[in-house]
């Protein structure tokens, strides 16, 4: 209807109602537009939830591992040189492993950020979490744990100790997960294929694995990486002395849990793990998780909290103990460059 004392002809009133309708619309537009912006402003994650997944996707890429050892399917070949000098081998247990844990995580969560080892050209898998929860984690740990996603970050390794993978040494092959938010790990699973055991801990809330009673600080039993045990031999030594034992191993997954009660026969133990070189955040992520959970620390070798945020790598180095005090540890290291990495 047109105001008081104005008379419109059929195509002003015709003009008239499109202008409403445009009012209508604009004003419409804005507070839809109003809504989803704030809708994605408060987009949060459950962690209790995140954990759960995490332990899902570890878990459904160790079975691609195994499968594909047991198949002897590995079609492997050599993404490069490491910065040591060694191959760098990549398998299809690598390239399946990552596709199911990647694709699980980013369906569920398609707005947080994951970091994987592994990138695959091929279309991704189709699965979502079905969003059960285990009763071992219902059981330690409450809901209601929201983190806004923009503060998290995820990091996969979809098969750690590839080298030993493709040599058959099947105890130190690992699957990971980490969460971190704002940096921090918090969140972290390390999932053995070949046995089906599966280790978390979420910090603050709790863990299914435990520290063993004592750790001798004194001449300790170091592990360290097979790849180069010798060029940690003389630094380690030089901390701890010449009858320091040092136990390579494959995997840093393998030498996190190694610090922990044993969950095998097959788990080898040590007081200490040490690294020297370069190495990449989705290597050792899960391990300071589940190790901040139970009281432990991992550090670079010069003491500093690594951030789980930004780049990939971590040229400090790491230093890794549990119910120790850590910051002897450190004083106790040869000064350490960072620009020898």
């Amino acid at each position: 209807m047109a105001p008081m004392g104005i008379r419109l002809s059929p195509l002003g009133i015709a003009v008239f109602c499109l202008l409403g309708v445009g009012v209508i619309y604009h004003l419409y537009a804005g507070v839809l537009s109003s809504r989803i912006a704030s809708f994605r402003h408060k987009r949060t994650v459950d962690l209790r939830d995140l954990l759960a997944l995490s332990m899902e996707a570890a878990v459904q890429g160790g079975r691609e591992v195994k499968r594909i050892r047991e198949d002897n399917t590995l079609e492997e070949k050599s993404k490069g040189k490491t910065k040591e000098g060694a191959s760098e081998k990549l398998t299809l247990g690598d390239l399946n492993s990552h596709r199911k844990m990647f694709y699980l995580i980013k369906n569920t969560y398609p707005y947080i950020q994951v970091n994987s080892e592994e990138h695959a050209n091929a279309e991704g898998e189709a699965t979502v979490w079905t969003r059960t929860v285990p009763e071992e984690i219902l059981a330690k740990i409450s809901g209601g744990k929201e983190v806004p996603a923009e503060k998290i970050t995820v990091w996969i390794d979809p098969l750690d100790a590839t080298q030993e993978y493709t040599e058959n040494l099947q105890k130190y092959v690992t699957t990971m997960v980490c969460v971190a938010v704002d940096g921090d790990p918090v969140i972290g699973v390390i999932h053995k294929p070949f046995t089906g055991y599966t280790a978390w801990g979420f910090v603050g809330e709790g863990s299914n694995v435990a520290p063993r009673a004592s750790y001798n600080t004194k001449i300790p039993k170091v592990t360290v990486s097979r790849s180069h045990s010798g060029k940690v031999k003389s630094f380690v030594q030089v901390a701890f002395g010449n009858n320091t034992e040092i136990i390579p191993a494959g995997g840093a997954g393998y030498k996190v849990l190694a610090l922990l009660d044993p969950t095998d026969e097959e788990q080898e133990t040590a007081d200490i793990y040490i690294h020297v070189t370069y190495i990449k955040k989705w290597d050792i992520c899960a391990g300071d998780a589940i190790l901040r959970s139970l009281g432990g620390q991992m550090t670079t070798l010069r003491g500093e909290q690594i951030d789980y945020s930004g780049t990939e790598g971590n040229k400090g180095g790491l230093l890794a103990s549990i119910k120790t005090d850590h910051k002897a540890l450190v004083k106790r290291l040869p000064p350490w460059d960072d620009n020898k990495q």
